[in-house]
């Protein structure tokens, strides 16, 4: 086994460490998120985290894990009444992104059980993670039914695996630990809720420290068991406390002020459930058990909450995760009991800055002279003359609205997501073939009609089907997948008008939600002036996409064609990085086209029907105003081969009510054309 990185050598990350160690003293407090730029040691920290753990008693033999104390007694390996017990270290079991489904459930040998009625199951990671910690590196990145599965396990603490009638049940109570990069996107909401804590990492910005950190890493590399060795003393200390937090940890009362400050708390920043209240209770008894206290303070309550609660507040989807310390602490004190201390009276309690403390919430951003500099106001004078002449200030969007769906027309094999119709490993059951590979999915009647006509040659006298490998049939099924959605907005002076373009950026926006919602990747074009530029290269992060979008000026002329060229060269790369994710583009624009060559209407359709070409679905957004329309949108709509909707009509609840679908659009243009 190779030698981990020691937990008590990370320089700083005192939020990190001080909940992976809460949860080590109080596995209840449900797990932590860890979400941070790259290269922050994110994982090296929590990797780090197990080897600090007590020792965990087992049933001996027992592929599940059970707890000689009190067996499971539905384990697939029991009954355990007669079984000895054994003492092994602490697992922590890694998931890939990549992982299949049988990877993470078990597999269920199909064949014996249709044939013999023999339930062969062979355990999954969620089984091996029983009674320790489950760690996924890159969680948002985990696909849509391995996150199903993670949290039907988190919510029942069992694993339950069902094919055609057979079922086997285990249980399955883990400490949940993710890390993430925000910018590759963020996490579904249900996930997210299930992480009982979160904390925001980045690298330190002081030099000294940064030194430090290089100067350990470098000496690990060099001789891990070494350096492992020299920092042994302050990992026994460590764990020595976290056993004698645990051994305290009955004997907290958790008193009625502090649960009082815990429901207001929770109260005032509307988070939703009760959850929350429960993940702050258990964290606040924590934190008073590892402070070496029985009774918990405010200050327990308020570190508590700058864990627990920044992930669970009420916002906007594309806003960071974050907490109003002002708003919490005049909270607190509005709530706080006559009995209540004014100060911790321990010095070694959370918040003393070193390896166990720390302050909760999101990291500050950087003030100094490297901060980067303000956005202009949206009512800001437009910029001098110069290389930016005619340049407008960026504007606010509007308020954003639930859009229509867009789809893709046809059938894929994408990336799983909530958009456009595909072969998926879920969904509605559309028809058998025969397996390729492991069987995943049986099918059945397929595989009962597949073995009948050969029962009586192969010597069938018993009840049950003789069932060879030739006769079982894969279910295939259809759902739906993510898409590539690449906007190309027009950001030229014909769209500066100030309530315009504001309106456009909310349609943008609302498209950009709905994306997010529906498991895309997008990508950001914008054309101006004289040239298109790719704002955004296709990624996973959907807030990036609406950071950018808030920070767009306009202005100049309307190069329509170099937006729609620029589009085909990003697809036409994309298209070799990820075949199977198939794109729409979305062009908002009203349609004029006032630079780029001596005809620029002519080279603008020229270049929509590159795309139309190459079968890309497409829709217009008309972003045309006033009185007289030229129509110019419903043209391009027509070359690209797709559709062409108004601002109003994207709207789901818009009066017109049309159901705006690329498909059926797409077939008519090109049945026109």
């Amino acid at each position: 086994m190779s030698t981990r990185f020691p937990f008590t050598a990370v320089v700083g990350m005192d939020d990190l460490r001080l909940a992976l160690l809460l949860n080590a003293v109080s596995p209840a407090v449900g797990g932590v998120l860890v979400r941070g730029e790259k290269g922050t040691a994110k994982s090296t920290a929590v990797r780090a985290l197990s080897d600090l753990l007590p020792p965990v008693a087992v049933v001996a033999g027992c592929r599940f894990s059970c707890d000689p104390a009190s067996p499971d007694p539905g384990c697939p390996d029991g009954p355990h009444e007669a079984a000895g017990a054994d003492a092994r270290p602490a697992r922590m079991v890694e998931l890939p992104v990549g992982a299949s489904e049988d990877r993470l459930v078990g597999a269920l040998d199909i064949e014996k059980a249709l044939a013999d009625g023999v339930k062969a199951f062979e355990p999954g990671l969620l089984a091996d993670a029983h009674r320790g910690i489950l760690y996924v590196d890159e969680v948002n990145l985990l696909h849509d039914h391995l996150i199903d599965l993670l949290l039907d396990a988190a919510a029942m603490g069992s694993s339950y695996v069902e094919r055609e009638g057979v079922s086997v049940r285990h249980a399955a109570r883990f400490l949940l630990v993710g890390t993430m990069n925000p910018e590759e996107g963020e996490l579904r909401p249900q996930l997210l809720d299930r992480f009982g804590l979160t904390v925001e990492v980045a690298a330190s910005r002081e030099p000294e420290q940064r030194v430090e950190v290089v100067r350990r890493r470098l000496a690990f590399e060099d001789d891990p068991a070494g350096f492992a060795a020299r920092w042994a003393d302050e990992e026994a200390a460590l764990r020595d406390r976290i056993v004698a937090a645990r051994a305290l940890l009955p004997q907290v009362v958790l008193g009625d002020a502090a649960l009082l400050q815990i429901a207001a708390t929770c109260a005032a920043f509307e988070v939703d459930g009760m959850r929350a209240d429960i993940v702050m209770a258990r964290t606040a008894t924590a934190l008073a058990a590892w402070a070496g206290r029985t009774d918990v303070t405010s200050e327990d309550v308020r570190q508590a909450a700058l864990l627990a609660l920044p992930h669970r507040r009420r916002r906007n989807p594309f806003d960071a995760p974050g907490l109003d310390e002002d708003k919490l602490d005049e909270t607190l004190e509005q709530f706080k009991g006559d009995d209540e201390p004014d100060d911790d009276p321990d010095p070694q309690g959370p918040g003393d800055g070193g390896p166990d403390g720390g302050g909760g919430g999101v990291p500050p951003q950087g003030d100094g002279p490297d901060a980067a500099p303000e956005s202009p106001a949206p009512d800001e004078a437009p910029a001098p003359a110069g290389p930016g002449a005619g340049e407008r200030a960026a504007v606010k969007a509007a308020e954003p609205f639930r859009t229509k769906m867009l789809s893709v027309p046809g059938l894929g094999e994408g990336a799983a997501g909530r958009r456009s119709r595909a072969r998926t490993e879920h969904g509605r059951t559309t028809g058998a073939t025969r397996p390729r590979g492991a069987l995943t999915k049986l099918h059945l009647t397929a595989t009962v009609t597949a073995a009948a006509p050969h029962q009586k040659a192969r010597g069938r006298s018993g009840p049950g089907l003789v069932v060879r490998r030739d006769d079982l049939r894969q279910a295939t099924r259809e759902g739906r997948e993510g898409n590539l959605v690449l906007f190309a907005v027009d950001a030229s002076g014909s769209m500066a008008a100030r309530q315009r373009m504001s309106a456009v950026k909310g349609a943008v926006l609302s498209l950009l939600l709905d994306a997010y919602q529906r498991r895309d990747k997008v990508g950001l074009i914008t054309f101006r002036g004289r040239e298109a530029e790719v704002a955004l290269p296709p990624t996973s992060s959907v807030d990036a996409a609406a950071a950018r979008l808030e920070q767009l000026p306009t202005g100049g002329r309307t190069p329509l064609s170099a937006g729609l060229l620029k589009a085909h060269d990003v697809l036409r790369v994309e298209r070799l990085r990820d075949p199977s994710r198939r794109p729409l583009l979305v062009v908002v624009t009203d349609g004029r086209a006032t630079g780029g060559g001596a005809d620029p209407v002519a080279l603008a359709a020229r270049a929509a029907r590159l795309h139309a070409a190459e079968g890309t679905a497409s829709v217009v957004v008309d972003c045309e105003a006033g009185p007289v329309r030229l129509g110019l949108a419903g043209d391009l709509a027509r070359e690209l081969g797709g559709a062409a909707v108004t601002l109003d009509e994207l709207r789901a609840d818009s009066i017109a009510g049309l159901v705006r679908n690329v498909q059926a659009e797409h077939a008519t243009a090109r049945r026109a054309a």
